[in-house]
């Protein structure tokens, strides 16, 4: 962990320097915003992968009736089938397991942050990555709206600290079910809707917030704003691609037509052929033309025989 203590914590200290100096060193509020900006940074450094977790996303939705080709296909044979699902796969650019690529990447950063709020806490005087012991200290003991942003929803008799810590979990909680049910309720086909990729969404639907929840009580309050402001930005990335490139035969499909529509209208744009201006294109085969008959050559006493004038008997 060694180097991901060295990357957060420059990125941390600088964006520290940065509000320390607005709001004071030793402020919560400096601290928080630092976090904040730890934040958007990762996410911004993880978009190539977002990109590529929403193709992969849009191709498993639209090769959903091949693979169920495949199951009817292949059904007895389960060797077969995962050969030939696989191979699909392949042809088809898609990796199953890319949309869990971002959650992946984060978990070292996540778990970093928490050990360097931790051990700022507990051990102020151990430096960890660029984290002296003067910055450990106002790390440890910064406050935010009453609370300690090193303090825990388990490990604190402090009511400030349990009700911003709750608040914090109830909301990243919710941001993760609400970028799930978009996804599933406006970006993906009816007939991606059953079978087991539909199965698992579903599934993740509910038990991911369950996990966060759980899990969430037992996270310093200053890793449950690192974790609520990624699950934001992925929940607003997320809105911008379905409403600006949605998978073909969605709801978010759909109403970007409509929207496209209304706004060509309000240009005067016709989106729809009238009868004076639409144009039907028709190939026009013509017949060949049969070549001109030469005449056949004759012999010069063919030739006289015939300016001769016939004998009269």
């Amino acid at each position: 962990m060694e180097p991901l203590y060295f990357v957060i914590s420059a990125v941390l200290v600088g964006f520290h320097k940065v509000f320390g100096n607005l709001f004071g060193e030793a402020s919560g509020v400096a601290w928080v915003l630092s976090i904040i900006g730890l934040t958007l940074v990762i996410r911004m450094a993880l978009i190539p992968l977002f990109v590529k977790q929403i193709k992969s996303s849009r191709n498993m939705q639209l090769i959903q009736p091949k693979v169920k080709e495949l199951q009817k296909k292949y059904g007895h044979d389960r060797e077969r089938l995962a050969q030939e699902t696989m191979k699909l796969y392949k042809d088809t650019g898609t990796n199953p397991f890319a949309s869990c690529l971002p959650i992946i990447l984060q978990m070292p950063i996540f778990f970093a942050l928490f050990r360097l709020i931790d051990q700022a806490a507990k051990e102020p005087e151990t430096p960890r990555g660029l984290m002296t012991e003067k910055l450990n200290t106002q790390f440890g003991d910064a406050i935010f709206l009453g609370a300690k942003i090193s303090d825990t929803f388990l490990n604190t008799d402090d009511w400030g600290v349990r009700v911003l810590a709750a608040v914090l979990v109830l909301a990243m909680t919710a941001t993760t079910f609400l970028t799930q049910r978009q996804l599933m309720s406006k970006n993906m086909p009816a007939d991606a809707l059953t079978g087991p990729y539909a199965q698992q969404q579903k599934m993740l639907l509910y038990v991911l917030p369950v996990v966060f929840a759980v899990g969430g009580i037992a996270f310093p309050v200053g890793v449950l704003f690192y974790w609520t402001t990624s699950n934001l930005w992925t929940m607003g990335q997320q809105f911008y691609v379905i409403r600006n490139n949605p998978a073909p035969n969605t709801e978010a499909y759909k109403a970007k037509a409509e929207r496209d529509k209304a706004k060509a209208a309000r240009k005067g744009i016709s989106t729809e052929p009238t009868g004076s201006t639409a144009v039907v294109a028709t190939e026009v085969v013509e017949a060949p033309v049969a070549p001109r008959p030469q005449p056949k050559r004759q012999t010069k006493a063919q030739r006289q025989a015939k300016r001769k004038p016939p004998s009269k008997k």
